[in-house]
């Protein structure tokens, strides 16, 4: 990746230990209508950006969570770039370069959920589907689940006029149905053009997840 004088300024080195790694997924709204575009993973770093000792997190790519197989416990670190619109993403930093991937902590084997270890490939949360997850529940108890996702989403107010946009962030569950943990919340509007409202209504997320059992 060859970098403009700018971005190299730019550029943060990072290190620490992963808390979780989740998978990184944009959501578009347009009043009933969305989509989504998956970027990659969100790993969740404690550890030091620069000369700050905090928590932070870094988006990366499906090519690299391919190569190095991340998961909590493991620590990492490189260079990365602060992300250009912070509206657009949950993560802090992308573009990560120079990846020094140690190998993860011994950990005691638990029962889930949460549902910790390495995340599938991307195209295994396209096809299990999602449900909207309360953002409390994620907080407390969803935050170092492989099936937690929290999502950037970009609200498209008016089709005819699609430079109206807000913007906001979702917590969504991809992980079994009888989940234990799992609360849903509740129900989430969409603002439309000329003060109209869509309410997404459970029926969304059943027929989300209506091909898989209970337990999966």
């Amino acid at each position: 990746m060859t970098l403009s004088r700018k971005d190299s300024a730019d550029q943060m080195t990072w290190q620490g230990a992963l808390l979780s790694v989740q998978p990184r997924i944009r959501l578009t709204r347009s009043f009933d209508q969305r989509s989504h575009t998956y970027l990659g993973y969100t790993l969740n770093v404690r550890g030091r950006v620069g000369s700050e000792a905090r928590e932070f997190l870094v988006g990366v790519g499906q090519g690299a969570h391919a190569k190095h197989q991340f998961q909590a416990g493991t620590v990492v670190s490189g260079v990365a770039l602060p992300v250009p619109d912070p509206r657009l993403e949950t993560v802090e930093f992308y573009k990560v370069s120079k990846l020094k991937v140690g190998l993860p902590e011994a950990k005691d084997a638990t029962m889930p959920p949460p549902w910790c270890g390495v995340p599938p490939p991307l195209a295994v949360y396209r096809e299990r589907g999602h449900r909207r997850l309360a953002a409390r529940t994620f907080q407390q108890k969803c935050g170092s689940c492989i099936w937690g996702c929290r999502m950037p989403v970009e609200m498209i107010i008016d089709q005819w006029n699609p430079s109206r946009r807000r913007y906001r962030t979702e917590t969504f569950c991809y992980g079994p149905c009888a989940c234990s943990l799992y609360q849903a919340g509740p129900e989430r509007t969409v603002p439309g053009r000329g003060g109209m409202t869509y309410t997404e209504e459970d029926w969304v997320d059943d027929e989300a997840t209506s091909h898989r059992r209970p337990e999966e």
